[in-house]
């Protein structure tokens, strides 16, 4: 293993991890919702009265974004090394994940850890492990 010295990119992905951390601590303070993103997805898909302003502006925003960011840079190249069969199942393998784990990475390990509570912990750790276990058996065991 090697690091790719010319895309290392330490001081960017600090900021951004800041600029995730203060925008999840706004969403909290003025909000008093979490920022999960299956959370606040999976709103949209069952919305209650008053309860989807804000859900789809959130989606927007996300979608706003790399458009924004488009605007005054190049968008990274997007290159994805499997079929849209693939994809799909993974997507619901993902989406099946997160509403049997009460959560995603972004609500369990953003969220969830800054607010030191033991379930989001033991989620993102098993997140992780779950991430390492697929990494090793797909690069090293099935050697793709």
């Amino acid at each position: 293993m090697s690091i790719d010295w010319m895309n290392f990119t330490p001081y960017a992905s600090l900021a951004g991890g800041v600029l995730i951390g203060i925008a999840t601590a706004m969403f909290a303070l003025f909000n008093g919702r979490i920022a999960g993103i299956s959370g606040i997805v999976g709103g949209l898909l069952r919305p209650r009265n008053g309860d989807i302003g804000w859900r789809v502006a959130f989606v927007a925003g996300l979608i706003a974004a790399p458009l924004l960011y488009r605007v005054f840079g190049d968008l990274p190249e997007i290159r994805i090394d499997t079929g849209w069969v693939t994809l799909a199942a993974a997507g619901l393998i993902v989406g099946v994940g997160t509403r049997y784990g009460s959560g995603c990475t972004s609500g369990h390990g953003v969220c969830g850890l800054a607010r030191l509570t033991p379930r989001s912990l033991v989620a993102t750790l098993s997140f992780m492990a779950a991430g390492f276990a697929t990494v090793f058996v797909v690069r090293h065991l099935l050697g793709a």
